[in-house]
């Protein structure tokens, strides 16, 4: 109920904006995760090895960051909603064109222009949510803000589960993988719903009106990074720890349950709906209690549950210890990464905030980037009993060292739960 009425007490304007960078987000993990559902038939079609696919993951990955800088540098020189519109329609386009690729080169191509866009989606959603909400209302809705990546994945799940098995009989001219990644022009869409209803945030607008008034203050988030160099090294390093935490968990999860498992469409699909089931409830409830315990603690807490679920989650057996084990894993995955929206806003510097945020998160990304082809090298190297890649055990020793790392960065590390956005020019 404490999140139903923090929704309800947002006036309209904060409602728009909270909808508009969730939506974004959402659809954004959506075409993300489209390519980890088909590496199989991928490979297949282009007749090269799954390792060879993942590579388009890392590419992704690696060039999500680069997308974060420009973005979100735009973001704090020309305001959060024009460049989030632009930014949108960019990772929709390249999603869409994934459809037509007529090899493997070109497919990581497009998968590469697509991550430079989505990389600048999730700063510029963040910064822009939480300098339109009240500060007490930070944490319940930075939980429901991130877990837009575990929603992105639920609905790629459930189009998996539900449509890709007819997608031959509906489209027979073409490739059910290359059907799929039609779906990506989807949040093209939400550029309409952004010009009608979403204001710029108000802080931006302040700090704009505030250059303006007073000669002396000059915007420049670059400088203000460079102020803050040993805060930015080290959030990049926890978002480091962070994402090999996540794509550790999800993005061979369906390649796990179908080549060591044998699992079809259907119940990959529905695999990975639970898992993000409870990713939504993980990352919107230690959300929440981070508003009461504190940023860090929350964290520490959330993560360090992984620990004692790491041998339900990768070594069973049976769809339904699968499922409880993924189902649990994700509550702690995405429990911690629920705090990292207003986490990452409240340590970052001032006139910086559309850049600082997912800059760190994506830089975090490119270090981490190695995680699929990584994971890939390590199950192919030790295979399970029945002679199959060990995909399991690539998915524990990630999940269980990160989980760990996390835990320790975060309990040093520094918070400022509350702090108050647009502060003046002297600080």
């Amino acid at each position: 109920m404490i999140i139903v009425d923090e929704l309800r007490s947002l006036d309209k304007q904060q409602r728009s904006a909270f909808v508009a960078s969730l939506l974004g987000w959402t659809l954004d993990a959506f075409d993300f995760f489209l390519l980890t559902f088909v590496v199989g038939q991928v490979a297949t079609d282009f007749h090269v090895s799954p390792k060879e696919v993942l590579a388009g993951v890392t590419l992704t990955l690696v060039a999500r960051p680069f997308g974060a800088l420009f973005f979100g540098w735009l973001a704090d020189k020309f305001g959060r909603k024009p460049i989030m519109q632009i930014d949108v329609l960019l990772y929709s386009l390249f999603a869409l064109g994934s459809a037509f690729a007529p090899n493997l080169i070109t497919l990581l191509v497009l998968r590469t222009l697509f991550g430079f866009a989505m990389g600048g989606e999730w700063g510029i959603g963040a910064s822009l949510v939480m300098e339109s909400i009240p500060a007490k209302s930070r944490g319940t809705i930075s939980g429901l803000l991130q877990e837009g990546y575990a929603l992105g994945q639920l609905l790629g799940a459930l189009v998996f589960w539900f449509a890709f098995p007819h997608f031959s009989a509906w489209f027979p001219h073409m490739h059910n993988w290359r059907v799929l990644f039609l779906l990506g022009i989807i949040p093209s869409f939400l550029i309409l719903f952004i010009r009608m209803h979403v204001k710029e945030s108000p802080t931006w607008e302040a700090d704009r009106a505030k250059a303006k008034t007073e000669t002396k203050l000059k915007i420049d988030p670059l400088a203000a990074i460079a102020q803050h160099w040993k805060r930015a090294i080290y959030v990049v390093i926890l978002m480091t720890a962070f994402n090999f935490f996540s794509h550790g968990t999800q993005d061979t999860y369906a390649t796990f349950l179908q080549k060591q498992h044998g699992f079809n469409p259907q119940m990959t699909g529905m695999l990975t709906a639970i898992m993000n089931v409870g990713a939504i409830i993980g990352g919107t409830l230690f959300g929440a209690w981070s508003e009461k315990i504190g940023r860090r603690k929350a964290i520490v807490i959330a993560a360090l549950i992984a620990i004692p679920v790491l041998p339900l989650w990768a070594f069973s057996a049976t769809p339904l210890l699968l499922g409880i084990g993924g189902f649990l894993m994700q509550i702690s995955v995405q429990g911690a990464w629920g705090i990292v929206p207003v986490h990452l806003n409240e340590l970052s510097p001032e006139n910086a905030r559309g850049i600082f945020p997912g800059a760190a998160y994506q830089f975090g990304n490119l270090l981490a980037a190695i995680n699929a082809t990584w994971q890939g090298s390590i199950a192919q190297s030790h295979k399970d009993a029945a002679g199959h890649d060990n995909y399991g055990l690539a998915l524990a020793l990630v999940a269980g060292t990160t989980a760990l790392v996390i835990a320790v960065l975060t309990w040093f590390g520094p918070e400022a739960r509350g702090k108050v956005f647009g502060a003046p020019a002297s600080d």
